[in-house]
């Protein structure tokens, strides 16, 4: 073989390498984006770089393998649905009560799936992992409770609070279908 058959060759298998890479890359970017949907945009501007972004999200997912989040039973569906129709019918004598209840009730439903209990952010991430379509209404929920404490939040907007909590609460009971492994495909 000669000098030159050998560098074509060498070039050869390299633009093929890169090739390969580039649609590996591609095809992780493609799987993570229809997963994680909104929360895949969401880590894009929390990162500001697809690499750092897409690691973040694979470390969500290999975390949340490593614990056991598992269904709720249907006795604990049952007693936490009464306990939540008791959040919504406080709500119109007491909005904000009210809302500490349903972010307390939320991560009640969490701690029983055996998500752990960690800072908000971290809480998060770790429903993005099997919940990511509604992740977006815990963390607006979660700011209009902040902005309320600051007495920056109106009734309309604790109503919009609730709502996206009962968003989330619906999804955590209606988990019971499927198993935690099933929920994350």
């Amino acid at each position: 073989m000669t000098t030159t058959s050998l560098i074509i060759l060498i070039v050869a298998v390299v633009v093929v390498a890169g090739v390969v890479w580039y649609l590996l890359r591609q095809q992780r970017s493609k799987k993570l984006r229809s997963h994680f949907g909104p929360e895949y945009d969401h880590a894009l501007r929390q990162y500001g770089d697809r690499q750092k972004a897409e690691d973040a999200l694979l470390a969500r997912q290999n975390r949340i393998e490593k614990i056991h989040v598992h269904p709720l039973s249907a006795h604990e569906r049952e007693r936490f649905g009464e306990q939540w129709h008791l959040v919504q019918s406080r709500f119109v004598d007491d909005p904000a009560g009210s809302i500490r209840e349903a972010d307390r009730l939320v991560c009640d439903v969490m701690i029983a799936r055996g998500y752990p209990m960690v800072e908000f952010e971290r809480r998060a991430e770790d429903l993005s992992v099997d919940h990511p379509q509604v992740v977006r209404n815990f963390r607006s929920a979660h700011a209009i409770a902040q902005r309320h404490e600051k007495g920056e939040a109106s009734t309309e907007d604790l109503r919009q609070a609730l709502v996206y909590y009962r968003d989330l609460f619906d999804e955590l009971l209606e988990a019971h279908t499927m198993g935690a492994r099933e929920i994350r495909r």
